[in-house]
């Protein structure tokens, strides 16, 4: 390929980048609504999915530092959506659960997250869904393995 293709390309895949994930995470956030942050909706989504973890299981999932994760915690727990407990053993240790209310909370706007997705992945037809998770999952491979080097 010569440069100046390259450079067109690349000119292109930002652009695009830009704008899906500008319009991507606006349509979310408005699913979400006003209870929740996308930050806040994001760790419920991961407490609810490996069901009990640490805020330092979080802070290395979400690649941020111990007290991003900390502000999150303390605000959820401050709605009555998450539970710590402490380790027994290990005073330390604090684990984190969904409460009832943080569950309900979470499924409600997961139903609404679900819908919207659906309502424009539907407009593709199955190769073109296949074909671009498949291409997906190929750059989130290559950018992982780049992030793996840099660390």
């Amino acid at each position: 390929m010569c440069e100046k293709s390259i450079k067109d390309l690349v000119d292109h895949y930002i652009n695009v980048s830009f704008s899906v994930n500008k319009i991507a995470e606006s349509l979310i956030k408005e699913q979400i609504g006003s209870d929740l942050t996308t930050d806040q909706h994001y760790t419920l989504r991961y407490i609810n999915k490996v069901g009990t973890c640490t805020s330092s299981e979080l802070a290395e999932v979400f690649d941020v530092k111990k007290s991003a994760i900390t502000a999150i915690i303390n605000r959820l727990w401050e709605k009555g959506l998450i539970q710590r407990t402490r380790d027994e053993n290990d005073r330390r240790v604090v684990y984190l659960t969904l409460t009832a209310k943080g569950d309900e909370l979470f499924f409600k706007t997961e139903e609404r997250i679900h819908a919207l997705v659906e309502s424009f992945i539907t407009q593709f037809d199955q190769s073109e869904i296949t074909q671009f998770l498949k291409t997906f999952e190929k750059l989130n491979d290559i950018l992982s393995e780049r992030k793996s080097r840099v660390e």
